[in-house]
């Protein structure tokens, strides 16, 4: 690689792997100067014996010979008995000890033994999927990378999905998925594409083609909020199907249903029906730049329009019907619309029940009675101001001296 030097390293967390037998590598990004990005897997007690072996060629920057002299910073030695507490207590101090060494003068940080341990190898390129009893766990840091244990976000257990139908991939960036291939899916986006991987290839696949294992129902879909989110369409959209509603640029519409698969519910005045999510911007954000045509990812395709899908569950996912939307947000308009507060009215307006020729409800007290407001507490009266014989009479004699000119 010549010249080629690392400009950061990243720790991204850890694994616990159970093939052979139990046990932890953790995985680094590693930014090279061509800007490239590659993804490594190592084990502790080898980034130990890297460090051992960095000290042995820089024997001054070790501190060996002057303790005063070191600057090749210290790693904690592995212990006897290497579990999961202890792979996460250690993240902390080795993405100190990474940051550290890539900050030394170039000769160590530069050396061909740092850059020969982070290049990739084939067992980094071979996801570790080789025993399906029980598929690897995987641990993240937080985002800031300089979390303690109690941070830890793990396990993130990937979730496998199946592929109902044949999907052509029409960007790089998307992954082509045959009918009945198993993928584990790594980000569930809002837009409906979800990044995926097999054993040999990555990339997004519309959620509309997979479908869980398990079960035939989607968990993480939340449930419908009729009162409604305000977003702005920032990019226009004509219906193709029946139950999908058109909006142009700028229309301000409702979200009440956020589906996973990228098609959201959204409600303009008594309207209701799915639009793409990726079109949509939340109210009040910072204008973003529409997605163009032709650059990107456009809206996924929905489930109703893919042919030849094949499900392994008898019963298909159960979805609100369009009909059944409307209903349940009109009642709910109707409802928020009784409940809201009347605006008050300006004395002599209709809204008194003098002016209006309609009599309180005999039945009801008159602080019950909805055409007459409730009485005020009354307030307290104010004592009269004593005069001045009885200031005169009570108060001290300095008082008196003071008060004798005013009174």
């Amino acid at each position: 690689m010549g010249d080629t030097a690392i400009r950061h390293i990243a720790l991204l967390g850890f694994e616990k792997r159970f093939v052979p037998s139990q046990h932890y590598v953790y995985m680094f990004l590693v930014k090279w100067q061509d800007l490239s990005e590659k993804v490594v897997y190592r084990r502790f007690t080898e980034i130990y014996e890297f460090h051992k072996t960095l000290k042995e060629m820089f024997p001054i920057e070790a501190g060996d010979i002057n303790p005063e002299s070191r600057v090749i910073p210290h790693l904690p030695a592995p212990r006897w008995f290497d579990g999961q507490r202890a792979a996460e207590s250690r993240q902390g101090a080795l993405s100190e000890y990474l940051h550290t060494l890539l900050a030394l003068p170039t000769k160590i940080s530069r050396c061909p033994h740092l850059l020969n341990f982070f290049k990739v190898r084939p067992d980094d390129l071979k996801l570790p999927t080789d025993s399906q009893a029980k598929k690897p766990e995987t641990y993240l840091m937080p985002k800031d990378g300089r979390g303690n244990a109690a941070d830890i976000t793990g396990p993130l257990i990937l979730q496998t999905y199946r592929a109902i139908a044949t999907y052509e991939k029409s960007s790089p960036s998307e992954m082509a998925v045959t009918a009945g291939d198993v993928v584990d899916v790594v980000e569930k986006s809002e837009s409906g594409w979800w990044f995926c991987q097999t054993k040999a290839r990555r990339g997004w696949v519309p959620a509309s083609f997979l479908e869980p294992l398990d079960s035939p129902d989607e968990a993480e879909d939340p449930e419908p909020n009729y009162a409604g989110e305000p977003y702005i369409a920032i990019k226009g959209y004509t219906a193709v199907e029946d139950d999908e509603v058109s909006l142009s640029e700028g229309d301000a519409i409702e979200v009440i249903h956020k589906l996973l698969d990228g098609w959201w519910v959204v409600r303009k005045e008594d309207a209701t029906g799915y639009f793409p999510s990726m079109y949509l911007q939340k109210a009040g954000q910072a204008p973003a730049q529409a997605p163009r045509p032709g650059r990107g990812r456009g809206a996924p395709p929905r489930r109703s329009t893919i042919r030849n899908a094949q499900s392994i569950h008898q019963r298909a996912r159960k979805r609100l019907s369009q009909d059944a939307y409307r209903r349940n947000s009109v009642r709910f308009l109707q409802q928020r619309g009784r409940q809201s507060p009347q605006p008050d009215r300006a004395p002599g307006g209709r809204g008194q029940a003098g002016r209006t020729g309609r009599a309180p409800d005999p039945g009801l007290p008159p602080e019950a009675s909805p055409q007459t407001p409730p009485r005020a507490k009354p307030q307290p009266a104010v004592p009269p101001r004593p005069s001045a014989d009885l200031i005169l009479h009570r108060c001290s004699e300095s008082t008196k001296r003071k008060l004798a000119p005013a009174i």
